[in-house]
């Protein structure tokens, strides 16, 4: 923070005329990239008035028109804390400059809102306790003339929830920056075969401005287009098959239905939910060897940040359920599990554009955006989700009959939590849901040890953070949909192209007009 700082004052000074820094907002911009720099707010008025000797409300007010602030996340635990102990051992000066900033704050609160103690303790920079801790996404609210979420659902969680007194205090400060990728990356370098045939069906346009994908919308009521473009798909899945082979040793049919999640491993994005649903679907098939079942092929890949034990723990079951999955003569033709070793973004080109189904489950009112959703949806995925992120966005443009929705919407959630959950309610009368857990716990995917997975499974039965047991009967009824319209290759190549040419609005370049628009406030230069 401090060398980005330093070096954008030292270049402030030398590539312009201004002896102060009175003109630096209309110079420079700084987009806190949610909390974890926010410590830089402290940093420019250490700078500003104890090196440069500028007055503390100029500092103060330069400071505000520089920063804005993006909020990445709804989670309390990802909106850091740190100990007033260590920060002050550590930053004393920044510690004090904060405590400066807190007060003078907290006195507009009070003249605000006065005789309100508890608006006043709950906006405090400084959370008070038994440890004292600097709340660094209030500072970053407090520090920026802008706050932004990453999706509308997530921006409306802000100013409802998280957020709420700050909003209430300075709504105008509150925007809504959808995310968005970038074509160039995620369609023409990752998917050269489709980004050739629409630059010979639509040309080029796209490339530079997304929204041209509407013109693919007539293309997918024609037989022929619609055969390249099913032609493409399954060349991309036979590249992925090759290297699962190489790299996992597994065998996988390029014509069965690709179902894959990729994705940062938390609880909340709800991997475990979809390996209940495998089991599940392992179990019909082996109390039915001759039913009627879509061939599936189920692809997992991501990591679990180094400390997160349960999160590694659900890596341990996706290959062990694959394990036994895979080696069973009965079903392997028809059902396959794979765990992807070390997901990274290189191999995400091969998987995005490999997929016939994108998982997009997280418990509705916890994923702020993504953006893994928009890269399966513009390679031609379909999307089967809950109304979480940006989902929301990507079912109202690709249309809700070209979207697999399920699960509880965001105000149930809260409701739900509101009222007491109790996952057993989801249990006791579900024998599907039963068996599944009980061979989990039970040893069936663990060589008869009992312990593995018990924290999973006493997980769910007493906590379900996550209401993955509220979810799951709405979650296969889902699959269900997407297996029947997966069985009509017509059908579900026409929705594949409509979910293309419907998502240009997901693209990055119009994340950053939105920026440039409406907080930044700087005209864009012309490219030649």
């Amino acid at each position: 923070v401090t060398c980005s700082i330093q070096d954008i004052l030292r270049r402030y000074h030398r590539y312009t005329d201004h002896v102060t820094f009175d003109a630096l907002p209309d110079r420079v911009s700084i987009q806190l990239n949610d909390t974890h720099p926010s410590v830089a707010i402290a940093e420019l008025m250490r700078l500003l008035v104890d090196e440069h000797g500028v007055d503390w409300n100029k500092a103060w007010d330069i400071t505000g028109r520089v920063f804005s602030y993006t909020n990445h996340t709804l989670l309390s635990e990802a909106l850091e804390r740190w100990p007033v102990d260590l920060f002050g051992s550590l930053l004393p000066r920044h510690l004090e400059i904060i405590y400066e900033i807190n007060r003078r704050f907290l006195d507009q609160v009070k003249d605000r809102f006065p005789g309100d103690d508890d608006r006043v303790q709950r906006m405090s920079l400084i959370e008070e306790g038994s440890e004292k801790h600097v709340r660094m996404a209030w500072l970053a609210t407090v520090g920026s003339h802008a706050v932004n979420g990453v999706a509308r659902l997530h921006t409306d969680l802000l100013e409802k929830d998280v957020l709420r007194d700050f909003y209430e205090m300075w709504p105008e400060r509150f925007f809504s920056v959808t995310n968005g990728v970038t074509p160039r990356r995620w369609m023409v370098l990752a998917n050269p075969k489709l980004a050739l045939l629409l630059k010979n069906t639509i040309g080029t346009g796209w490339m530079t401005n997304l929204d041209e994908l509407k013109k693919l919308e007539p293309y997918a009521d024609q037989a022929e287009f619609r055969r390249k473009f099913a032609r493409i798909k399954r060349e991309n899945k036979v590249d992925l098959a090759e290297y699962i082979r190489h790299k996992n040793g597994i065998d996988v049919d390029p014509s069965s239905l690709f179902d894959i999640q990729v994705k940062r491993l938390h609880e909340y994005k709800r991997q475990l939910l979809n390996v209940l649903a495998v089991v599940a679907q392992y179990f019909r098939l082996k109390d039915d060897p001759q039913a009627d079942a879509v061939p599936r092929t189920l692809i997992f890949g991501g990591k679990a940040a180094p400390g997160y034990a349960m999160a590694k723990l659900i890596i341990k079951l996706i290959n062990s359920v694959a394990e036994v999955i895979n080696a069973d003569p009965e079903t392997q033709h028809r059902l396959k599990v794979v765990f992807l070793v070390n997901f990274n973004v290189s191999l995400g080109e091969r998987v995005y554009r490999a997929a016939d189904l994108s998982e997009q489950i997280s418990t509705a009112g916890k994923e702020a955006s993504g953006t893994g959703n928009m890269k399966f949806a513009l390679n031609g995925a379909l999307t089967i989700g809950t109304l979480d992120g940006a989902n929301v966005e990507i079912r109202q443009h690709v249309g809700e009959e070209n979207f697999f929705l399920f699960g509880l919407r965001t105000e149930e959630v809260y409701d739900l939590k509101a009222r007491g959950y109790t996952p057993w309610d989801y249990v006791k009368d579900n024998a599907e849901l039963t068996r599944v857990l009980d061979a989990i716990q039970g040893g069936m995917f663990s060589d008869g040890d009992t312990s593995v997975f018990r924290p999973l499974v006493d997980s769910l039965l007493t906590r379900d953070e996550y209401l993955l047991l509220a979810d799951f009967n709405s979650y296969m009824e889902a699959q269900q949909r997407a297996e029947e319209a997966f069985r009509d290759p017509e059908r579900w190549t026409r929705m594949a192209i409509l979910n293309v040419a419907r998502t240009g609005y997901f693209s990055s370049d119009r994340s950053i007009r939105d920026y440039v628009r409406d907080i930044w406030h700087v005209q864009p230069l012309a490219v030649r």
